[in-house]
């Protein structure tokens, strides 16, 4: 669960700057506000999915140890397949098989060490009473009672709500309740009711209130605001989040104050109110409220210039920055909890306690596979004594081998003891075995790990070949509370005292058993660490060096990099890692960035080089459009261009209508709007000729159509202009409205007359 939080958490993180660096100011508020609600959406789903495998940066160098050697352990099976964040993953390939070394031996010189009389010896052999695993309980505890605290806060303040809504004085205005409230505070909605003290204002303040909360209930912004109060319940250690739920409602006032601009409210007159109204009493934080902290804000944006529809380009970059978090967070599908799967793989060697054995001698080896039923593996060549995938034993370790003849032999080791019944005949032989688990090894196993032990645990301690001598060694490194599945996977992999301390020695202290195991599968030792910090990292941490290790990053990438591009500083900044692993993921060469300058760009940052190798641009791209008349293309343009999959001859077909020399912002805007030529002809068929980009992205963001049109010169109104049509769509006045309201007395020759009724009606 809180693993979960936390990715939800850096999503919800990463929206925000996304939203801050890029929205923040632009004026389309109502776009941006269901950006936002998205963004809360996708943060807590995002993290629940998995990626393909091929678009994952958390591809593991995975390590399926099938079958430890028992032979003094010089062979130890191990498939490496893509490199990855973490290790341990099970994996089922035909990779190379490096040789490892026993993990028998290896515990047993680490339970040497472990008893020296060296003064740092000492120090290792007292380990501190500190549980991380204790922080852990802690930490969760303590995130489910803020989880609790802020819930109940939450209900707290819905009933304080509904107690106010109906236990004071009501004005009932159609669909809203005019709740009247006393004191000091600033007026404020909430459902469809709102909360003002009539007393402190004068008619056109009041008014002016009243119509800017009316607005908030018909866009049902409550919704929004509640949203992203359940939201902090569970993040509510995010500082993000406060800071996101804080931009939700800025845009909602903004939202609203635009609407009230549409609707011509006279500015300077709705300023000063806000300037009146804006009271230090804040309401409760799930109602809408005119909040004193954001009114410069507001009055600024009021007198913002309105964006164009040419920077809509922006809004599509939201989905490259989601897909980077998914294939940086999220686990890949073939190998979701993969980080398990080792300690799984040598958990459950995938048989009984009892069954039958095929087994194949080998110079002064045994390869024996253990089976639940008696069918002959298909891998398994009886004649010409062929090895197959199976466990190896030192052929010393099996005592009194029966040959010629059915007889009995074991195979003893601390964790128990394997009694095998049948014959060899040459190098082959077969029968049934038997485990029995030695009691006062598991009794003791049982005293130093978490967790009780089962039959197939007791089996990997026995295939593992885990010692006594091991776990006493581990707990003289200041181990003492590992699971029985890291026991495990450190036993497997030989993790001993002497890595442990190199680790520890290159700045590691705090290094976790499940820590260990990745860095051991990796091949992450002391001297990676100390090559990647010889290239100027000042605060290289685990989860960058596992990064950079499964990704195949070395020094000599690292400082290629920093040549290439422009580092003149010795020491790397704590971002630069982010552009390393990028350029590595996506394969960014040299030959990429220099391919630019063909085209007029030759000075590339970081970030353009991603965006242009994340979409797909290319030289060829770029100098196509140049060929078709558009020069000083920015990175900007490019990149808009790119992301909307606007081509060099978008811009011909709209020449028959007079519309030429187009610049990008004018193309952009027409692909963001999907004006077409067939668009532009249904409005000449009604006498609309000659219009230009803005008139026709107009009509299109508004969703006015010819029919639209005729509706009116149905009842009179001839030769409409087109900033009169916008303001009629975006009021919804309708030709049934204005018949309505001449049936009323309401005869007007001028369209504006009725979009000012349908604005006070409202």
């Amino acid at each position: 669960m809180i693993p979960y939080i936390i990715k939800a958490g850096l999503i919800l993180a990463g929206c925000l700057a996304f939203y801050k660096i890029l929205l923040r100011r632009e004026t389309f508020y109502r776009i941006n506000r269901h950006v936002l609600i998205v963004c809360l959406l996708i943060s807590f789903s995002l993290p629940l999915l998995q990626v393909p495998q091929q678009w994952s940066l958390r591809k593991k160098q995975n390590t399926t140890i099938i079958s430890p050697s028992a032979d003094g352990g010089k062979e130890q099976q191990s498939a490496i397949d893509n490199p990855s964040t973490s290790a341990g993953t099970k994996q089922s390939t035909t990779g190379s098989q490096p040789p490892t070394a026993n993990p028998s031996t290896s515990s047993g010189q680490s339970s040497q060490q472990s008893t020296t009389k060296d003064p740092q010896s000492s120090i290792i052999s007292h380990p501190s009473s500190f549980s991380f695993n204790n922080v852990m309980k802690w930490i969760i505890w303590l995130y489910w009672f803020g989880v609790i605290v802020f819930g109940i806060n939450f209900l707290f303040q819905v009933v304080v709500l509904l107690f106010k809504a109906y236990r004071n004085p009501v004005i009932l205005d159609g669909k809203y309740r005019i709740v009247e409230v006393s004191g000091d505070k600033a007026p404020c909605s909430f459902g469809n009711n709102i909360f003002i003290n009539p007393e402190k204002y004068e008619w056109e303040t009041y008014n002016q209130i009243i119509q800017h909360e009316k607005v908030h209930i018909r866009e049902r912004h409550s919704i929004d605001i509640i949203f992203s109060e359940l939201v902090l319940i569970f993040q509510w250690f995010n500082p993000f989040a406060w800071i996101y739920r804080r931009e939700i409602e800025n845009n909602l006032e903004f939202l609203t104050d635009d609407q009230l601009m549409r609707e011509k409210v006279e500015k300077t007159s709705y300023q000063l109110s806000l300037l009146k109204v804006s009271a230090p009493h804040f309401p409760l934080s799930l109602t809408t409220n005119y909040n004193q902290s954001i009114l410069k804000k507001r009055i600024a944006m009021m007198n913002t210039k309105k964006s164009n529809l040419h920077t809509t380009w922006k809004y599509f970059f939201l989905l490259p920055v989601l897909a980077l978090f998914a294939s940086l967070l999220n686990e890949p599908v073939a190998k979701a909890g993969s980080n398990q799967n080792v300690k799984k793989e040598i958990k459950s060697p995938g048989f009984g306690t009892e069954g039958y054995w095929f087994a194949i001698i080998k110079d002064d080896k045994v390869n024996i596979r253990f089976s639940e039923d008696d069918d002959i593996p298909k891998d398994m060549d009886l004649h010409s004594g062929h090895s197959f995938s199976a466990t190896t034993f030192k052929l010393s370790e099996l005592s009194n081998i029966p040959k010629g003849t059915a007889g009995t032999f074991t195979i003893t080791r601390e964790a128990g003891k394997m009694e095998m019944k049948g014959k060899f005949e040459d190098n082959t032989g077969m029968g049934t075995y038997k485990f029995v688990a030695d009691k006062a090894f598991m009794d003791y196993v049982k005293g130093e790990v978490k967790g009780s032990l089962d039959e197939d645990d007791e089996a990997a301690f026995f295939f593992i070949d885990v010692k006594k001598s091991y776990v006493q060694m581990l707990k003289a490194t200041g181990f003492n509370n590992l699971s029985k599945d890291d026991l495990v996977a450190m036993a497997a992999l030989k993790v001993d005292a002497a890595f442990i301390q190199s680790i520890r020695n290159s700045g590691f202290k705090d290094v976790s058993g499940e820590n260990l195991v990745t860095l051991k599968a990796l091949g992450i030792d002391e001297g990676y660490i100390k090559e990647i910090k010889s290239t100027g990292y000042k605060n290289l941490n685990l989860d960058k060096l596992i990064s950079f290790k499964a990704q195949g990053i070395d020094k000599d990438y690292i400082n290629k990099i920093k040549s290439t591009r422009g580092k003149d500083s010795k020491d790397l900044d704590d971002d630069d890692d982010d552009y390393i692993t990028t350029f590595k993921a996506l394969d960014i060469t040299d030959e990429f960035a220099n391919s630019f300058k063909t085209v007029g760009f030759t000075d590339l940052s970081n970030e353009n080089l991603v965006t242009f190798k994340s979409l797909g641009i290319t030289p060829d791209f770029i100098k196509s459009f140049q060929s078709a008349g558009f020069k000083d293309l920015s990175v900007e343009d490019i990149t808009s261009l790119k992301a909307m999959g606007i081509a060099p001859d978008f811009a011909k077909q709209f020449e028959p209508f007079g519309i030429k020399n187009l610049e990008i912002e004018n193309l952009t805007s027409l692909k963001a709007m999907n004006v077409t030529p067939e668009f532009i002809k249904s409005f000449e068929a009604i006498g609309y000729k000659n219009l230009d980009v803005e008139e026709l992205t107009s009509l299109k963001a508004l969703s006015i159509t010819p029919e639209y049109i005729k509706g009116f010169e149905a009842i009179g109104y001839k030769n409409i202009p087109i900033e009169d049509l916008t303001g009629l769509k975006a009021t919804n006045v309708t030709p049934a409205f204005i018949t309505d309201m001449k049936a009323k007395g309401f005869n007007y020759t001028k369209l504006q007359k009725y979009i000012t009724l349908k604005t006070m009606e409202d």
